[in-house]
């Protein structure tokens, strides 16, 4: 089995390196997407308490807020390494 994966290897280095590509960017745009997803849900629950109670003004949670801006940095930078790599594949 070894011997088939050096020998894929030696033969298709540029599909093997698209595949290393592929697994920097699913996790990325995953962790893109619902970094997305729960800031509209804390955005919608912030805009039910305002409905809810008119007078309170609800306050963003600033933990939260660095929180979400992390996995944004982090989601970009995965996807940024993914196209690095799949371009040095073309290279190859």
């Amino acid at each position: 089995m070894s011997l088939h994966l050096m020998t894929l290897f030696t033969a298709h280095p540029a599909k093997l390196i698209n595949l290393l590509a592929l697994l920097f960017a699913f996790p990325g745009s995953w962790l893109l997407h619902a970094t997305r997803r729960r800031e509209q849900r804390a955005l919608a629950s912030i805009e039910a308490q305002r409905q809810r109670h008119p007078g309170a003004e609800p306050d963003l949670d600033w933990a939260t807020l660095r929180m979400n801006r992390f996995f944004y940095r982090f989601g970009f930078a995965c996807l940024g390494l993914a196209l690095l790599v799949s371009w040095i594949s073309t290279q190859v």
